[in-house]
């Protein structure tokens, strides 16, 4: 893999973390439920697959869903949790050669998920410069958080994930207070201090165009409809940013952190745009 920073030796390969659907058995298209909107064309509950599910886990309309009102699933990305239940927590069998396992399978997905949500970011945090001080903290509750992966279906139900998540995010707020200040300390012309918005602001729509937003720390914020074509997001924290429509064509974001791919499928982004090198282009962006 090629990346323009050290990793730490705690570093966890990427691709674990990404979604790899010809290893899973279509349980996003199963366990996860959806309501028609300009998301989805028609209703589902949870549990109940997609009529769109074929015998071998694929989408029948893959190629389509954007067009056929299925934009909701050319966002949706599980960090790789699809394909750790479905062959390491199950053991490679599927919810239709035993479906006795189908409910337990389907419950446990979705805490899988958010747990490998948190490797993304502990491994993104300890892939950055400046965060000396806290490595030893990160290194640890990446461990812990992969141990928790590898539980028992029975045992991932009993977890609280809420109070793991939270114990986790202390770490990734200091992590990010870290990055951004070192960065900022060592580049002449940075900007000052001053915030653009505090975690969970409200700039759906919000005309930035151009923007310095290096440094920033957009944590949570609404960046729904935002025009952000140009803007400079190189080391800005964008831990649960809601990118839905947010135009980011032309902008550079390589040094991002806590970027996911959903967030850039969410987006409307051209081949102009910048990304880190682990995370990929979406087919449906413009191209120029």
């Amino acid at each position: 893999m090629t990346m323009d920073r050290p990793i730490s030796p705690a570093y966890i390969d990427r691709s674990s973390l990404q979604a790899d659907c010809e290893q899973c058995f279509g349980l996003c298209c199963v366990a996860l439920p959806y309501a028609a909107s300009s998301d989805f064309a028609f209703d589902k509950a949870a549990g109940k697959a997609c009529p769109n599910l074929q015998s071998d886990f694929r989408c029948g309309m893959h190629s389509s869903l954007r067009q056929l009102g299925m934009r909701g699933c050319t966002v949706y990305d599980c960090m790789g949790a699809g394909q750790k239940i479905s062959r390491h927590t199950f053991n490679g069998r599927d919810w239709r050669e035993a479906p006795e396992t189908a409910a337990l399978m389907f419950a446990v997905f979705p805490l899988m998920w958010q747990l490998h949500e948190l490797m993304w970011y502990l491994n993104d945090a300890l892939s950055q410069e400046g965060i000396q001080d806290i490595h030893d903290d990160l290194r640890q509750a990446l461990e812990r958080t992969e141990q928790l992966t590898l539980l028992s279906p029975e045992d991932l139900l009993l977890l609280d994930t809420a109070a793991h998540r939270a114990e986790v995010n202390v770490h990734l707020v200091r992590a990010s207070e870290l990055v951004r200040g070192n960065a900022r300390s060592h580049h002449k012309g940075a900007p000052g201090r001053s915030k653009i918005a505090d975690r969970g602001a409200d700039l759906i729509g919000a005309k930035l165009k151009g923007a310095d937003l290096r440094y920033q720390s957009l944590r949570g914020a609404y960046l729904i409809a935002a025009d952000l074509r140009g803007a400079d997001l190189r080391v800005t924290d964008l831990i649960g940013a809601d990118f839905r429509d947010a135009d980011i064509r032309g902008a550079d974001l390589t040094g991002s952190f806590f970027l996911t791919q959903a967030q850039l499928n969410a987006a409307k982004g051209d081949e102009n745009t910048k990304l880190p090198p682990y995370l990929a282009r979406p087919s449906h962006w413009s191209r120029g």
